[in-house]
């Protein structure tokens, strides 16, 4: 079982000098090195964020799921909006559990409770009980991610932030492109049914919980009264993150960003229905976007780390909204692929910093409230930009991309206002490796 906190320094094999500048900046933009400098906690998160998005083939067959039980198409649709609203309270509530209970329990209570809720949607009796269900689960699933990102945070040095988050969303992603496949495999496997399905995401989750009972440290950072007020008084918590005015101009940012992100979801199947473009130019630019961010975003952040991250949140936040207004150019699917490659690139580029900054933005003992915040924003981007984008649509047509592209815009410009340069922390060494010691934690 690991220790109650991280009270020992992780062998790297590489020493505890700092080196020269030059030999510094090799290391730093190295993916590997990263990896294998790295503590076992953070290697367990970023091997649990991969087995999380890779159990994440339930959203996937839920529809299915419900309509082979006989359920109408406003109840699934029902269903989903539950799911949603569920894991974006789970992101938001995570953060405080962070706190409460630590990254060791908070993660084993989220992929605990989505084992056992998972499963158990197979046996419940109604379709209120079944919401009530999908609800949770959706909620426990996510709970576990501020936890996940502050333990990167405070066991990663600061040289090397935008590359563990780069690697964090490379299992994200990798992840959710496998997901449907080995979810299909259980289903086949599974006679077309879905018992072996979900039970087989449940016992994923169940392994991953145990794992990480047996690897994470209880805590990392502050105890929780340590955590709940500033020495001078200033109230702690969500509180004190609201009172940040420039970092909720960064949530406002992250919202927008995340809401025209999610239109080649929603908004540009419906438009390309409307143009008469083929299925497949749809189909062949979500293929492109996810081969660009997994085979290129870890090679890129080995160049953008180096830069200013306002610099870097800024050009990813503006290329995003630059693709999405080239789909509005009347030049057929070419506007579709150029459209794609433009915000991809913005994706890779701006992605990992967009993520990282969070984690640097505030005091350290408000670190995983600040995270939970971020994800809380940015889940709800993701949820209520297709309702926008698609409304738009109907009311405006092919005018819908210039107008949607003002939200990239105007996370843009909040995003340059609101980046912070992140203060030196006295925690962090040059060595990538290294963990607290006991008068750091």
């Amino acid at each position: 079982m690991a220790s109650d906190t991280v009270t020992e320094t992780a062998d790297a094999g590489t020493g505890t000098g700092t080196g020269t500048g030059e030999e510094e900046k090799a290391r730093r933009a190295t993916v590997w090195g990263t990896f294998r400098e790295a503590p076992l906690p953070v290697k367990t998160v970023l091997a649990g964020v991969l087995v999380n998005r890779l159990s994440g083939f339930l959203q996937v067959f839920l529809v299915l799921f419900l309509t082979a039980k006989g359920y109408s198409d406003g109840s699934t649709v029902l269903a989903l909006g539950v799911y949603g609203a569920g894991a974006v309270a789970g992101s938001l509530i995570g953060g405080t559990l962070a706190d409460r209970m630590g990254v060791r329990n908070a993660t084993v209570v989220s992929m605990g409770s989505t084992s056992v809720l998972t499963a158990a949607l197979l046996y419940v009796p109604s379709f209120p009980a079944l919401l009530a269900a999908i609800a949770l689960v959706s909620l426990g699933s996510q709970l576990f991610r501020p936890a996940s990102a502050t333990l990167l945070a405070e066991l990663t040095a600061e040289n090397r932030q935008v590359m563990i988050f780069a690697m964090y969303r490379f299992g994200l992603n990798l992840g959710a492109t496998a997901a449907p496949l080995v979810g299909f495999a259980l289903y086949n496997a599974g006679g077309h049914g879905y018992t072996l399905l979900f039970w087989g995401e449940a016992v994923i989750a169940l392994v991953y919980a145990v794992f990480a009972w047996a690897t994470l440290p209880a805590r990392v950072g502050a105890a929780p009264a340590a955590a709940a007020a500033d020495p001078d008084g200033a109230p702690g918590g969500y509180a004190a993150v609201i009172r940040d005015r420039r970092y909720l101009l960064y949530l406002i940012a992250a919202f927008c960003h995340a809401a025209v992100y999610m239109q080649y979801l929603s908004t540009l199947p419906l438009y390309m229905k409307d143009e008469g473009l083929a299925l497949f130019w749809y189909t062949f630019a979500v293929s492109l976007n996810g081969f660009i961010v997994i085979a290129f975003e870890l090679l890129l952040t080995k160049l953008s780390q180096e830069w200013p991250l306002k610099v870097t949140i800024g050009l990813g936040f503006a290329l995003v909204g630059a693709g999405v207004a080239f789909y509005g150019l009347p030049i057929g699917p070419a506007a579709v692929i150029v459209g794609t490659l433009i915000w991809s690139i913005g994706e890779i580029v701006g992605g990992p910093a967009v993520f990282a900054y969070p984690a640097t933005a505030g005091p350290a003992r408000l670190r995983s409230r600040y995270i939970g915040s971020f994800q809380f924003m940015f889940g709800l981007g993701t949820a209520v930009g297709p309702m926008i984008g698609s409304w738009l649509f109907l009311r405006l047509d092919g005018l819908v991309w210039p107008v949607v592209a003002m939200g990239s815009l105007l996370a843009t410009v909040f995003g340059l206002i609101a980046v912070r340069r992140p203060e030196p922390s006295p925690a962090k060494t040059a060595n990538p490796a290294q963990a607290p010691s006991p008068a750091q934690v």
